[in-house]
């Protein structure tokens, strides 16, 4: 089983229980507009370019186009490798005792892992067999008969709740909320470890009224509320795209 991802981060403390391996899917099926990972969004390879690296030495250039193994300041970045499944868990299975030391696993984010499902359920139940404790960061906007599957193999979920209204999550995600409220329902009643969490966009998600509408609905479950990140538009830039929210 193939998949593709655009990133790795060995010792994360914010993916998850204790110190963790978090892989980052490529692909989502939303569009939010203060996504902080725009390199994760489309499904295919993509380049970065850093312009503040570039000397302009044209070293990069090759049949009339720009290749990124070629650029010696690394300006140009590759984003998104094919991966097997075997090759990720047998790198999460070289860091094992040092998991197991430090409380922690793998975590799986994106992108929206969920958006490749069969990659993710197959390298979930091979890191469950190696006795790795597993994770993954999700919007929940996935097939129902899916986001079973997948939890199942998960020992903690963490899942974002960012727009009560239906309306206002369509314009600002591009998708409407009524599967992701679906999943979080099924999730709030699986018996497993998992918290909700809400990104604080200043004047969207952070209203008095949406995180009201929030807490009602959430109840006594878990709930972090994630600071808005100011950064995220760097990426866009480098990606040659519009940030909307600059």
């Amino acid at each position: 089983m193939r998949g593709m991802i655009f990133d790795v981060q060995e010792m994360t403390v914010h993916d998850g229980p204790g110190c963790r391996i978090t892989f980052f899917l490529k692909g989502c099926p939303l569009t939010c507009r203060w996504c902080h990972n725009p390199e994760g969004q489309h499904f295919e390879q993509e380049i970065m370019f850093v312009k503040n690296r570039c000397t302009h030495c044209g070293s990069c250039v090759q049949n009339g186009k720009r290749n990124p193994e070629l650029c010696p300041t690394g300006a140009l970045k590759t984003c998104g490798q094919q991966i097997t499944s075997e090759e990720l868990v047998q790198r999460a299975v070289k860091m094992k005792s040092t998991l197991e030391m430090l409380e922690g696993g793998v975590t799986f984010s994106g992108g929206e892992p969920c958006a490749q499902p069969e990659f993710l359920l197959d390298c979930l139940t091979q890191l469950k067999k190696e006795g790795i404790h597993t994770a993954i960061e999700t919007s929940g906007y996935c097939d129902e008969i899916w986001f079973r599957k997948i939890i199942e193999q998960c020992d903690y979920v963490m899942m974002d709740l960012k727009l009560m209204d239906d309306h206002q999550h369509y314009q600002m995600t591009g998708v409407s909320n009524k599967i992701i409220l679906k999943n979080a329902e099924i999730l709030k009643n699986s018996g497993l470890s998992f918290c909700f969490r809400t990104p604080l966009i200043p004047g969207i998600t952070d209203t008095e009224k949406n995180l009201s509408e929030l807490a009602l609905w959430i109840g006594q479950s878990p709930w972090e509320k994630i600071p808005y990140n100011e950064l995220a538009s760097v990426k866009y830039e480098q990606l040659n795209r519009t940030y909307s929210l600059k």
